[in-house]
């Protein structure tokens, strides 16, 4: 099944690891508001653990002569890791009551963070199942994961500036 998506994955392992790289490097910047925050450490968390996952997801789509249940079973373990820091920050923006967000952008948050990783997983066990339909949820997990991290890194090198 992953025959097909070679290209897709091995430019999706070239652009996540180069923005990985450059996130941690950027929040290095303005680390001590990050850690000042209640919230924002396990944003950033959330973010490199999102960009590290479709890393790891391309590069196990790139082994040779694999199952496509083996590889269902990948994404699913590699999903299942990833999903840690998402709901540790959910947790966090939903009982945080230090900073003034309202309920909705609270929940867009949760979602934000929550949504790229459950795409992953549901992908995983689609492609574990034999469906096709797996390998683009997975797809469309890596696209929001580049969307959601580049709108964290924002936050966390300009907004936290305001």
């Amino acid at each position: 099944m992953t025959e097909g998506w070679s290209e897709l994955f091995v430019a999706v392992a070239g652009a996540a690891a180069a923005l990985a790289g450059l996130i941690i490097v950027a929040m290095s910047v303005t680390i001590k508001e990050i850690i000042a925050s209640r919230t924002l450490p396990s944003r950033a968390a959330a973010t490199i653990s999102s960009m590290v996952l479709i890393l790891v997801l391309s590069v196990l789509g790139l082994i040779p002569d694999q199952s496509d249940t083996a590889f269902g079973v990948e994404v699913v373990v590699a999903s299942a890791i990833a999903l840690v820091p998402p709901v540790l920050m959910s947790q966090r923006v939903l009982s945080d009551r230090s900073y003034h967000a309202s309920v909705g952008t609270r929940v867009f948050r949760v979602v934000v963070g929550l949504v790229p990783v459950l795409l992953a997983l549901a992908g995983g066990v689609l492609v574990i199942a034999g469906s096709e339909t797996g390998m683009f949820l997975i797809a469309a997990s890596i696209a929001l994961v580049f969307v959601t991290s580049m709108l964290n890194a924002w936050v966390l090198l300009v907004e936290i500036q305001r």
